[in-house]
C-alpha cells in the first residue's frame, strides 16, 4: 500500500500545480515511513514542505493555504496527534464553506496513520476515526487496500471539502494490485462488497477487512457463507450498499479495531436499526477493540479483533 499512496500523491502533484504536501520529514528524507520517497527531489522544496514538529502550526499552515487557493496534502503522523490540530480542523476548516455562504472552500486532506499492529503503544496507536465522523464539513476516508488507498487518496485531494484521510500503519506493507495506468479514481462515499455471501453480513474497515475476509474463509469451510462489506468511506457513509447486503443474509456484525463505546459500529447499527430492522433475524453483533489504553508490545495483541474472535461471534450469530 505504501508505493500505492506514494503514486497517488505523485500524479497528482503532477497534474494540478496547486497541490502541495505539508509535514514532517516529508522533504528530503521521504517521510518517516518512506510515504513521500523522491517527491522532494522532483517537485521541490515550494511544493514539498518539510515542516517544524508542531502539528498545531501545521493545520494551520495547511488551512491557510487552502483558503488562498491550493490544494495542501498535510501529513500528521500518527493519528494519536490529531488532537492538537482539533481547533484547525473542527472549528474553522470544517465549517469555512458554511460560514462563507459558500464563497470560500478548504480543500485540504489530512492523511494519518491510525491503528495498532506494529506494537507501538497507547500514543501511537489509536483509532480515532468517530471523533471527526461526528463533525459536519469534514468526510472520512478509510481504504483497506492498494487500490482503493490510490483512488481514493486523488478523489480526496480533488474533494473541495476537507478529507480526513486515515491509513493503518500495518497495511503499509500490505501487497495488491493498484493501476499505474490510466486515471484511476475511487469515488468517495461508495462501499464495496469484498466478499460476496449469503449467510451474514460482516462490515469492516481498514485492517480488519483482511482479519474478516480470512474468518469468512474459515467459516466457508463450516457451511457459513458470509458477505464482507468494506464502507471505505466513513463519513459519508454508504448506507445503500450495507442495507441491501443485509437484507439479502438478514444478520448484521460490525468489526473495527477503535474502541465499542460511541464507535463507528455504534453508528452503522443505529442507520440499520432506523432504515432495516426489519430485514433483521438476529440482533446485530458489535466486535471491537476493548475498552482500554493500548499496551506496547505482544500486549497489544489481546485487545483487538482476531480471525477466532471473528469466527467465534460469526458462529453465535447463526446460532
Amino acid at each position: 500500500m505504501r508505493w500505492a499512496i506514494n503514486q497517488a500523491l505523485d500524479e497528482e502533484l503532477e497534474r494540478d500545480p496547486s497541490v502541495c504536501l505539508i509535514g514532517q520529514d516529508i522533504g528530503r528524507a521521504g517521510g518517516t515511513f518512506g510515504l513521500t520517497r523522491g517527491l522532494f527531489d522532483k517537485y521541490g522544496a515550494m511544493r514539498v514542505r518539510d515542516s517544524p514538529i508542531s502539528e498545531e502550526g501545521m493545520a494551520d499552515l495547511a488551512l491557510g493555504a487552502a483558503i488562498a487557493g491550493c490544494r495542501p496534502v498535510l501529513e500528521i503522523m500518527f493519528m494519536d496527534f490529531l488532537t492538537l490540530t482539533m481547533d484547525a480542523l473542527v472549528n474553522q476548516a470544517a465549517k469555512t464553506y458554511y460560514l462563507s455562504n459558500g464563497a470560500i472552500a478548504a480543500p485540504m486532506v489530512v492523511r494519518t496513520l491510525a491503528g495498532a499492529g506494529v506494537r507501538v503503544g497507547a500514543h501511537h496507536s489509536q483509532s480515532l476515526e468517530s471523533w471527526f465522523t461526528h463533525v459536519p464539513g469534514l468526510k472520512v476516508a478509510y481504504p483497506s487496500t492498494p487500490s482503493d488507498a490510490k483512488g481514493m487518496l486523488k478523489a480526496a485531494i480533488r474533494d473541495d471539502n476537507p478529507v480526513i484521510f486515515v491509513e493503518n500503519k500495518s497495511l503499509l506493507g500490505y501487497k495488491g494490485a493498484a493501476p499505474a495506468e490510466g486515471d484511476h479514481v475511487v469515488p468517495l462515499g461508495k462501499a464495496e462488497v469484498k466478499r460476496a455471501g449469503t449467510d451474514v453480513t460482516v462490515v469492516a474497515y481498514g485492517r480488519m477487512v483482511h482479519v474478516v475476509l480470512d474468518a469468512a474463509e474459515q467459516l466457508a469451510k463450516e457451511g457459513i457463507d458470509v458477505e464482507v462489506v468494506d464502507p471505505r468511506t466513513l463519513m459519508p457513509l454508504d448506507t445503500d450498499t450495507i442495507l441491501a447486503s443485509v437484507a439479502k443474509t438478514s444478520r448484521l456484525a460490525i468489526v473495527h479495531e477503535a474502541t465499542g463505546p460511541s464507535g463507528f459500529g455504534a453508528e452503522i447499527a443505529a442507520r440499520v436499526a432506523d432504515e432495516g430492522l426489519y430485514y433483521l433475524d438476529a440482533p446485530i453483533k458489535r466486535i471491537a477493540g476493548a475498552f482500554y489504553p493500548i499496551p506496547t508490545g505482544e500486549a497489544e495483541d489481546l485487545l483487538f479483533p482476531d480471525v477466532a474472535r471473528v469466527v467465534d461471534s460469526v458462529r453465535d450469530l447463526m446460532a
